[in-house]
């Protein structure tokens, strides 16, 4: 029986105040809570209460045949607790349906298994129990920060206790293969692997509201045709993409809500199809680890831009020095034993950081600067540089006093 795995990454970065030369060791205030805080009002009203709702709505109206899960970081999490927790309390009632996953992640949305494993392990435990706190469940599947992955990964998220774990469905590692199965990473014995169809998300997350797109206007039943052409019987169509495409990306002007609203029903309209959650998947019948094909991947992946790489947070020296000074603070942030100033240099690791000094302003240049607060990269990589200077210095005083 074919089956539908519908994921939400939930992000929002906590942004950064201009921070000049002149502020170095004289204010150690790095971000922009006026900032963070209208953004996240706004994407609140726009995307996560009417889409929570709906969501909530729909499970209820189809008794439990759909299900979704979504990755919360730890980021996001910090701002609904201490800003919305009303959105916090949505989600609480989303996973009180037995309907909802959640899954885990680094908690703060960064690179750290490219740069240290200890740093790793410790973020994906804090998360892990953050979502055990707060909706219940213990975390069976494992997303990394922009679906990066390799085998590396896969095997260190084995060894964590994790049953699945999800990347991107490129072409460097499926060649000629479909996205829609299960496969095994190369060196597991347990652990499952989905991968994410590009083509199908991207087609509501990017494409939806393309006039210029041949297949403009996507309604709920074209796309539930388009899956249902998947008729293999282990088929697994993997429709992963952010959240915020409800209503942030894709305004409700376009029609977005209304589409969400008919998919769960064009989909269930034919009787061989149904909805999983990725743990699920992984769970179900005939998806035994070693019954599934093996999949290779000796160099990192992502789902950002055309490379599919890290290109878009290490592409550049300014992004490897930016991440090489931050991750060489480590040891001397964790011999402090200073909650404050290891809080403050989890922050610096979020990924978005990083993602603002990309200078990739070719094919996906449009989406770089649509999330990039800075004027230029180079802003950008002067203005985290300052504060690491700063943080260095606080770190290296005896109590955090002007150095």
């Amino acid at each position: 029986m074919p089956s539908v795995c519908l994921y939400f990454q939930v992000h929002q970065p906590c942004r950064l105040r201009r921070y000049s030369f002149f502020d170095v060791g004289q204010t150690h205030d790095y971000e922009d809570e006026a900032e963070n805080r209208r953004i996240l009002d706004r994407v609140v009203e726009k995307c996560y209460l009417p889409a929570g709702a709906l969501l909530l709505e729909l499970i209820q109206e189809y008794g439990g045949a759909f299900r979704v899960s979504f990755s919360l970081s730890g980021v996001i999490l910090d701002q609904l607790e201490q800003h919305r927790p009303d959105v916090l309390e949505l989600f609480q009632r989303l996973s009180a349906t037995g309907c909802v996953e959640f899954l885990n992640e680094t908690d703060s949305h960064s690179l750290a298994f490219l740069f240290s494993q200890r740093e790793f392990r410790a973020q994906v435990s804090h998360h892990r129990d953050r979502i055990r706190s707060l909706f219940g469940q213990e975390g069976l599947t494992f997303r990394h920060t922009e679906l990066i992955y390799s085998d590396a990964l896969a095997l260190a998220v084995e060894k964590m206790g994790y049953r699945t774990i999800l990347a991107e469905g490129t072409e460097k590692i499926l060649g000629r293969r479909s996205p829609n199965l299960v496969y095994r990473p190369v060196g597991c014995k347990k652990l499952k692997l989905l991968l994410r169809n590009y083509r199908l998300s991207d087609d509501v997350a990017f494409r939806f509201s393309d006039r210029n797109w041949a297949e403009y206007p996507l309604t709920a039943a074209k796309y539930a045709h388009w899956l249902h052409r998947i008729r293999r019987e282990e088929a697994v169509i993997n429709l992963f993409m952010d959240y915020e495409t409800f209503g942030e990306h894709q305004w409700r002007e376009t029609g977005i809500f209304e589409f969400l609203k008919a998919l769960p029903g064009e989909i269930l309209r034919h009787p061989d199809f149904r909805f999983q959650t990725p743990a699920e998947v992984g769970d179900k019948g005939g998806h035994d680890a070693a019954s599934c094909p093996p999949i290779e991947c000796p160099n990192f992946i992502s789902w950002a831009d055309e490379e599919r790489d890290t290109t878009a947070w290490l592409g550049n020296a300014m992004q490897q020095d930016a991440a090489g000074k931050l991750y060489a603070l480590e040891a001397a942030v964790l011999r402090r034993k200073d909650e404050g100033l290891l809080r403050t240099w989890r922050m610096l690791q979020t990924s978005d950081h990083m993602y603002y000094m990309c200078t990739k302003w070719f094919s996906d240049g449009d989406v770089h600067r649509y999330f990039n607060p800075y004027e230029s990269p180079y802003e950008a990589y002067i203005n985290y540089m300052n504060i690491i200077d700063d943080l260095s210095r606080q770190i290296r005083t005896k109590k955090g006093e002007k150095s």
